[in-house]
């Protein structure tokens, strides 16, 4: 029996865990869902509809008993609500894949980082929600969070942030990047806890690359950092936070098995 028929038999992988995620998997996985249940669909229904439209049309020509009228007025129907479905899909599409380019611009200037001895671990996914980039190093855990958005057509992009709200061109965004942060840094936090035993503090950002951050806080330091990718860098590096290279190596190790047993 050849190598390629035992094979076949009795197989198994030989990787011994899972890879690690990379920056915007998940907006990826997104994506896909997107193409195929939300454009594909639809798209396979009109070509149904008009299909059987013409099929009609032809039994009329033929002289048997036709009813293009009914028909035609079902796949008009059916082609109308596509387009909408599909013209909503494709303007989906275009912001997720806006989103997931930001996450990977940002994971790329992270993995400039490690030169620096940090360690980077991307998308690492929970309940209902996934954080973008975990940066883990000589001052410490950070969690951060990616918001990519379109500019305006004029005018300066702008955000302001007085250390608890933030305004986008004046307006308050839908979700709250502020307490979303919180929330990313504190189940970090008990995640560590749980897979170490130890207690540690852990920083979190939002970062919005290609806009101006405005920080109109004027006195004390924020519980989350709201700034621009370029920013990043010196704001963890003027951090107050030490963290030993055995601990960095330690958590690094931990976190990564939980993000590839995540993964099976």
């Amino acid at each position: 029996m050849s190598y390629e028929n035992k094979k076949s038999a009795v197989s198994r992988s030989p990787l011994k865990a899972a890879p690690l995620r990379y920056a915007g998997q998940s907006l990826d996985e997104e994506i896909q869902r997107v193409a195929e249940d939300d454009i594909f669909i639809y798209i396979m229904a009109a070509s149904m509809a008009i299909g059987f439209a013409i099929y009609e049309w032809l039994r009329w020509y033929l002289k048997t008993p036709p009813h293009p009228v009914v028909v035609t007025i079902f796949a008009a129907i059916v082609l109308v609500y596509t387009v909408r479905k599909v013209v909503l899909a494709i303007r989906k599409l275009k912001t997720l894949r806006m989103a997931r380019d930001g996450e990977r611009v940002v994971g790329q200037f992270l993995e400039g980082l490690r030169e620096n001895g940090y360690r980077v671990l991307h998308d690492i996914v929970g309940d209902n929600f996934n954080i973008d980039h975990l940066l883990i190093g000589p001052k410490g855990i950070f969690t951060i969070e990616t918001k990519t958005m379109s500019k305006p057509a004029r005018g300066k992009p702008e955000i302001d942030y007085d250390g608890t709200q933030i305004l986008v061109n004046g307006f308050k965004p839908e979700r709250d990047p502020v307490v979303q942060a919180k929330a990313q840094a504190h189940w970090i936090k008990e995640l560590v806890k749980e897979l170490t035993g130890k207690s540690i503090t852990v920083r979190p950002a939002v970062v919005y690359p290609g806009w101006f951050i405005n920080q109109t806080q004027k006195t004390g330091r924020p519980d989350v950092w709201v700034l621009n990718p370029k920013a990043l860098a010196t704001f963890i590096d003027n951090s107050d936070g030490v963290m030993s290279d055995e601990d960095v190596r330690s958590f690094h190790a931990h976190l990564s098995r939980y993000v590839r047993n995540t993964e099976r």
